[in-house]
């Protein structure tokens, strides 16, 4: 057994199913923090973005903070948390999804290519909020509607984004018979 997995880790994190109780550590600490950091966040900010304005522009730059963050983990980070794992070519996220659609796709240790597509679109969309937000406190932009129209756009699209991803999660959840919740919670999944 430990000759497979170190063979399907090598090769990309794709990893047969295994009948264990095992466990290996897969998220960090720093990609769980900032998964349910930036969870909260979000909520916080989207359902004051008409109300509590100090509020809302406090979570937005807490969602600034943790989006910085991240992006740096996703270059200095452990191995699963690194764009470099999980981020891969178009073909290989089209060949995954057609897979998935069949329920035949490989389970991935970390991130799968369609969960890599997720995060970087995440990633942006919650870049381009904090940008457009931060934009409208200043003098510039103070007051501006379209800027403020492109705002909310990108947060309904942010939350389409969030649907999809929980989605994703359950769909994954089911194919492979694996809490991933839990495994965002732990660090921990299946071997």
């Amino acid at each position: 057994m430990a000759g497979e997995m170190s063979s399907a880790l090598e090769t990309g994190g794709v990893v047969p199913p295994v009948s264990s109780n095992a466990t290996i550590k897969v998220w960090d600490l720093f990609v769980r923090i900032f998964h349910w950091s930036l969870v909260v966040a979000f909520a916080v900010a989207f359902l004051t973005g008409d109300g509590n304005e100090r509020v809302h522009t406090i979570s937005g730059y807490i969602i600034a903070a943790l989006v910085a963050a991240r992006i740096a983990w996703g270059f200095i980070g452990s191995k699963h948390a690194r764009f470099a794992d999980f981020v891969v070519a178009p073909r290989k996220v089209a060949e995954f999804t057609m897979q998935s659609m069949h329920l035949k796709a490989p389970r991935h240790i970390g991130h799968n290519p369609a969960g890599g597509v997720m995060i970087l679109a995440l990633l942006a969309t919650f870049s381009g909020l904090a940008l457009t937000g931060h934009l409208m406190t200043t003098d510039t932009y103070w007051g501006s509607k379209t800027l403020e129209e492109v705002h909310e756009g990108l947060a309904y699209f942010a939350l389409g984004l969030v649907g999809l991803h929980v989605l994703g999660v359950f769909f994954t959840a089911i194919e492979h018979r694996e809490n991933l919740v839990k495994a965002m919670i732990t660090g921990r999944k299946r071997a």
